[in-house]
């Protein structure tokens, strides 16, 4: 925990990538090695030595704090027992060293170089550490540049955990060269901008997390024997750009859980990426798919039944398509992002979102919504943004006996009107778990508001309602 800055915000996943790229994890056979990580953080949370920072909509913490208090103890202990080596502009003396952090920038590069021992480093210069077979865990709080990918990729066959925390604004691709094959150990690569993947990355049967800002993956070789090169323990594989998702490259992910996709290009006929085939990857939990506006290609996309969390961004969304999503058995969360929809008025048919906790709808061009609390009988948290044509959410989702959350963000003024009066309803009802809350773009809005209110002769004081701008 002491090697993130004061007051800095952890990202509790990938901090556990890096437990587990450290060894500290030990497997059991009921859990994989995240969910015994997560079963750690939930420990340290109950004994309020780390704190809850964000939940994310699967309710799990998403991000954490650790108080300067703790953090100066974990400093201390670091110190005591040699775990690691904190680096303050220019020591000497750190070629035993193990595990080195400098979040400092003013560091000369040369310095990095005196640690052949190193096993870890943490650091926001980028090092010259091409020589040093040893290193397990490389993270950069920089930005990712060619030269430095191509330097660092050389001769590591130790290395498990490579991340280029920053993101690139550079809109150019850069290809990874193809000695990243010798990376046989490799389990992380998190990278913050485009890259073209050569072949070999299909060979790198330990891998997996695969975070980079857009990847741009090569079909998988075709005269290989079966199963020879399956990458079997990827879980998460983001942001494949443009690719063709044929059942040979489905085979080789066939355990992922994690899937970012995205197309920004009609160079392809839109049969052409076989997004059918996404149905054959029977364990996937994840799914985010970005067409950024093609048209009908979420038609040609297949979900598989084990769906839990999709996330829909720049679609043309028709109500069979939603039908069809709401057929899922185990689906939790649903987000639907800057898209549109065929009609004004969404009918959701009873029977379907059986299991939908999280509903997330974000400038969709809906204007009437008739739903009752049979529709989404579990829902625990709506979130509605940019919906600046509906009319009013239905009076009836109120009446939903597990929801927790309301938020509506620079709707329209009608639909802020009818989450006060569920708020109110609600109230008068005896109901003290349901909160909503409305955030307008301007004071001016936030005024107007109130004055309606007013009219109505409606008090919205009452603690389960609230009502801002930003």
């Amino acid at each position: 925990m002491a090697i993130f800055p004061e007051d800095d915000d952890i990202h509790v996943s990938g901090l556990i990538k890096l437990w587990v790229a450290e060894g500290f994890i030990k497997p059991n056979e009921s859990q994989s090695l995240e969910e015994i990580a997560r079963g750690y953080i939930n420990d340290l949370i109950d004994r309020n030595l780390i704190l809850k920072q964000y939940l994310g909509s699967n309710r799990k913490v998403q991000i954490c704090k650790i108080h300067d208090l703790l953090r100066d103890l974990c400093l201390k202990i670091v110190q005591k027992d040699k775990f690691m080596c904190m680096m303050e502009e220019n020591p000497r003396g750190v070629e035993s060293e193990r595990r080195i952090v400098c979040n400092r920038k003013g560091v000369r590069r040369h310095t990095l170089q005196l640690a052949p021992l190193t096993r870890t480093l943490v650091t926001s210069t980028d090092g010259r550490l091409s020589n040093n077979r040893l290193l397990r865990v490389m993270s950069f709080n920089d930005k990712a540049k060619k030269k430095y990918l191509h330097r660092h990729i050389v001769d590591q066959v130790n290395l498990r955990y490579l991340a280029y925390n920053e993101f690139n604004n550079s809109s150019s691709s850069v290809k990874l060269p193809t000695s990243i094959g010798v990376l046989w150990s490799l389990q992380t690569i998190i990278i913050g901008r485009d890259i073209e993947a050569p072949s070999q990355i299909w060979e790198m049967r330990q891998l997996m997390h695969v975070d980079i800002r857009k990847l741009y993956l090569p079909d998988p070789p075709q005269n290989q024997k079966q199963d020879e090169f399956v990458l079997q323990n990827l879980q998460k594989l983001g942001n494949v750009t443009n690719f063709v998702w044929s059942e040979e490259a489905c085979k080789r992910v066939a355990n992922v859980r994690k899937l970012h996709i995205e197309y920004d290009n009609d160079s392809k006929s839109s049969n052409d990426y076989s997004l059918h085939n996404i149905s054959r990857l029977c364990k996937l939990e994840s799914l985010a798919f970005f067409p950024y506006g093609l048209p009908n290609l979420l038609q040609k996309l297949t979900f598989p039944s084990s769906l839990k969390k999709l996330h829909l961004n720049g679609c043309d969304v028709r109500w069979e398509d939603l039908s069809v999503i709401g057929s899922l058995p185990y689906l939790e969360v649903l987000k639907l992002s800057v898209g549109r929809v065929e009609g004004e008025v969404w009918n959701p048919v009873e029977g379907e979102f059986l299991r939908l906790k999280f509903l997330s709808i974000l400038c969709f061009d809906i204007v009437y919504w008739n739903a009752d609390c049979s529709h989404f009988p579990v829902l625990e948290k709506l979130e509605l943004m940019g919906m600046d044509k509906l009319e009013e959410i239905p009076l009836d989702i109120g009446e939903i006996p597990t929801l927790e959350l309301v938020l509506l963000y620079r709707c329209t003024e009608s639909a802020a009107i009818s989450a006060m009066k569920i708020a109110v309803e609600q109230e008068n009802n005896g109901n003290d778990v349901l909160r909503v809350q409305v955030h307008f773009h301007t004071k001016e809005q936030l005024e107007s508001f109130k004055k309606k209110v007013e009219q109505l002769a409606t008090s919205f004081t009452g603690n389960n309602f609230q009502a801002k701008y930003f």
